[in-house]
């Protein structure tokens, strides 16, 4: 097979190729999930936890609006999750230092250290994963995410991998 005719074949995706697909990425997500599922377990914490723990980890000092953007839930469990990390001494909250009115997020120590733990989890699997496929495999998983991505979220995950939060 040509290498033209390979790529053409993608573009006719029967329904079936289709679900597998969908299946695919609903299965490989359990697994890129479980092993910090089972870290959070034995801590009462959850996925939101863990993701409150990645982007603060990702930018500290972001603030409150921001988390509550890039997450995409309501101010109400956002509040809920930052209040048990904050009691349980994983994440502070300081007065933003330009606007008062802000509270900027930082992970202490032992966020550090818990978010190192579940985000190693991760990337132990990703590189696997990664090696495994190999880097023309790597190129078109990424392009096929971006794609997946309603255009808002994608200029939110566009700006994180430039940097900015």
């Amino acid at each position: 097979m040509s290498e033209s005719s390979g790529s053409d074949s993608l573009l006719f995706l029967t329904d079936e190729q289709l679900r597998q697909g969908i299946e695919a990425v609903f299965f490989a997500y359990r697994s890129f999930t479980a092993d910090p599922d089972r870290i959070l377990a034995g801590m009462a914490y959850g996925r939101a936890h863990h993701r409150a723990l990645h982007f603060i980890a990702r930018a500290p000092g972001t603030t409150v609006n921001n988390l509550l953007e890039i997450l995409g839930v309501t101010k109400q469990s956002l509040n809920r999750v930052l209040r048990t990390l904050m009691e349980d001494g994983l994440v502070e909250s300081m007065v933003g230092k330009t606007d008062r009115r802000e509270r900027n997020l930082y992970l202490t120590e032992d966020g550090l250290a818990l978010e190192r733990r579940l985000s190693d989890a991760q990337r132990a699997r990703m590189r696997a994963a990664y090696r495994k496929a190999g880097p023309e495999a790597v190129t078109g998983f990424r392009a096929v995410l971006e794609a997946m991505m309603d255009p808002e979220i994608r200029r939110k995950y566009s700006a994180l991998k430039e940097g900015g939060s």
